[in-house]
């Protein structure tokens, strides 16, 4: 079941399904809408509304999520799915929404046996499995990992539902793994810079969804950061800054609504990303890096949700679950990264 079909993201990501050869059935407000858009089995449901997602979904069903912002939308469907035992992915970049995952939602979906793997797309399996493989490769000295996101190609290759979850991310205390535990920070506390094909490229630190799996894999880790460089020279700034206070979130909000729901489609074709982890040893010394290349996020994103729902009979383990706890580091390289035209360095 795939909720958010009408929108830009949730429309590729039911186009990729089809193209695996399932047949999702699209839920929501309007199902003459979706049904007329895909030819799919439709249901009426209000995302919002846990009693009527609730009435759609059964122990063996796979709710597929793409309606954002999630930290206002995306509640009542997980705890929907938590109720019924189900399985769950979406495709949240919204930290504080991957607390309520983890922190609040997780202990509970153990007991129900509801599988959540949450943020299961650009944002954050690039990351968390260039970790993961960094991690293999530095063995037991690794004490602290660093994760980068960057993007390349003008224009505006974002939509409109992207810029909507940033301003609730930037509304929102951030994270951090720090001495060996995850700490609440503002958003932006850290800058570091990385080199991406030989240039420079500054990044200021997000709470991710790398805070909660690469500790999993490597408990003795001390610290676990991930920054964000999207923004180039401009990152430096946007560190500087202090939380934007409520009246100019506000504002951010409506200027939200004046970006189109689609992304420019010759910047989001000419967009390519490429996400770095290092691996240090207690006193500074790189052990490895791992570097993930792909196109553009919307297209890695409906790739990876529809792999995830063709392969979730493969999902290990209950309860909030990360890409590498839930189906492992060999079928995310082998399967999940050829499906999606990610290569690693």
């Amino acid at each position: 079941m795939l909720f958010g079909a009408t929108g830009f993201t949730g429309g590729r990501t039911a186009e990729a399904m089809l193209a695996r050869g399932l047949r999702p059935v699209l839920a929501g407000r309007n199902p003459e809408a979706l049904g007329a858009r895909l030819g799919c089995e439709t249901a009426r449901a209000d995302v919002t509304d846990m009693a009527s997602v609730a009435a759609l979904v059964g122990p063996s069903d796979v709710l597929v999520s793409t309606v954002g912002p999630f930290a206002e939308l995306g509640g009542a469907a997980l705890a929907a799915v938590v109720a019924a035992g189900a399985t769950y992915l979406d495709s949240t970049g919204e930290g504080p929404f991957l607390r309520e995952v983890f922190e609040l939602q997780g202990p509970a979906a153990q007991r129900s046996g509801a599988r959540l793997i949450p943020a299961f797309g650009y944002d954050f399996v690039p990351g968390v499995l260039a970790g993961a493989l960094a991690l293999r490769e530095a063995g037991e000295r690794a004490a602290r990992v660093d994760v980068g996101y960057f993007l390349t190609g003008g224009g505006r290759w974002f939509s409109r539902g992207t810029a909507e979850s940033a301003v609730t991310v930037a509304s929102s205390p951030a994270f951090a793994v720090a001495d060996g535990a995850l700490v609440t920070e503002p958003g932006g506390r850290r800058l570091r810079t990385y080199l991406v094909d030989g240039v420079p490229r500054p990044a200021f630190s997000i709470g991710a969804l790398e805070h909660f799996a690469l500790p999993r894999l490597a408990p003795g880790l001390r610290t676990v950061d991930v920054h964000l460089g999207w923004f180039g020279r401009a990152s430096t700034a946007v560190h500087r800054l202090p939380p934007p206070p409520g009246i100019a979130l506000r504002g951010l909000r409506r200027l939200t609504t004046r970006i189109p729901r689609e992304p420019d489609p010759a910047a989001a074709a000419a967009a390519r990303s490429e996400t770095v982890a290092e691996v240090f040893d207690a006193g500074g010394t790189l052990l490895a890096r791992t570097r993930l290349r792909f196109g553009d996020p919307y297209s890695l994103t409906a790739a990876l949700l529809a792999w995830g729902a063709a392969h979730a009979s493969e999902i290990e383990g209950v309860g909030a679950l990360d890409p590498v706890s839930a189906f492992g580091v060999d079928a995310l390289v082998d399967s999940a990264c050829a499906d999606a035209g990610i290569t690693i360095e």
